[in-house]
């Protein structure tokens, strides 16, 4: 990322980093050049030395949070295999969407595909490429694993930080582990027939 110097110290560094806090705070959706302004105490013209547009705000802190996730993970993933490697992607998926909901709102963000493809979302499908290597699945079946992994993690994630879980028994933490012990044996049995 590109950092240029303005008023108030500012560099696009500096924005970016705010944006992914202030999201963390009011939300992804309702992060906007006119709120971040506040937030340093300038005026709203003066952020567009830093970034174009709110488009490009909400994509430099996709860009970012992407990136931080995929560091967390791969850290997390290092020197682990099997159910060990997708328990340890899915759990840094889970803390992160807790303690930075926006920021983990922000890596849902659709980027352009140029975007998309110099982004840290590539590492993201590596790394449950990876992960997928130790249950031996061949093509097509290992992009559907990849996809399912995706969507069965995004969509607690999601459930979840939306209360949808929090008027039950058993304990969320204990159907966590549930779910990662289901998914661990669904990619044991193997290809589609």
């Amino acid at each position: 990322m590109t950092v240029t110097r303005g008023r108030a110290g500012l560099s696009t560094e500096r924005v970016v980093q705010a944006g992914a806090q202030l999201a963390d705070e009011i939300g992804f959706e309702r992060v906007t050049p006119t709120e971040l302004a506040r937030r340093f105490d300038v005026k709203t013209a003066s952020l567009y030395a830093h970034i174009k547009n709110l488009q490009d705000l909400r994509t430099r802190i996709a860009l970012f949070s992407l990136e931080e996730l995929a560091d967390l993970a791969s850290a997390a993933m290092a020197g682990r295999a099997g159910k060990d490697a997708l328990a340890a992607f899915a759990d840094v998926c889970r803390d992160y969407a807790r303690r930075h909901p926006g920021r983990y709102a922000a890596t849902q963000l659709r980027l352009d595909s140029e975007t998309a493809a110099g982004s840290a979302a590539p590492k993201h499908s590596q790394m449950l490429r990876a992960i997928l290597r130790g249950y031996d699945l061949a093509e097509p079946d290992q992009t559907h694993a990849v996809r399912l992994l995706g969507s069965v993690v995004h969509g607690y994630l999601s459930l979840e930080a939306a209360g949808g879980f929090s008027h039950s028994a058993p304990d969320t933490q204990d159907t966590w582990s549930w779910l990662l012990d289901r998914l661990d044996a669904l990619l044991k049995t193997g290809p589609t027939p």
